[in-house]
């Protein structure tokens, strides 16, 4: 199981807890229409983006934008 699946996992029981709402009703729509709270997925993957977008626009040579290029296989070191 991984770090996402279980942060997934995680947030939904809490909304649960909130809407005092048993695991036996299989709905997760609904919870989350009433709760408005954004899914855990898409949040970690938008901070992830802007994490990129904040570490590439650094002129100084730091090393995570050399990590980072080197990701895309058209780029060398």
């Amino acid at each position: 199981m991984g770090l996402i699946r279980s942060l997934i996992v995680i947030q939904l029981a809490m909304e649960r807890a909130i809407l005092r709402v048993s695991l036996r009703y299989q709905i997760k729509k609904e919870i989350r229409t009433k709760t408005r709270v954004t899914d855990i997925a898409q949040r970690v993957a938008k901070l992830k983006w802007q994490w990129a977008g904040h570490i590439v626009r650094r002129k100084d040579g730091y090393i995570y934008d050399r990590v980072l290029r080197c990701w895309n296989s058209s780029l060398d070191w």
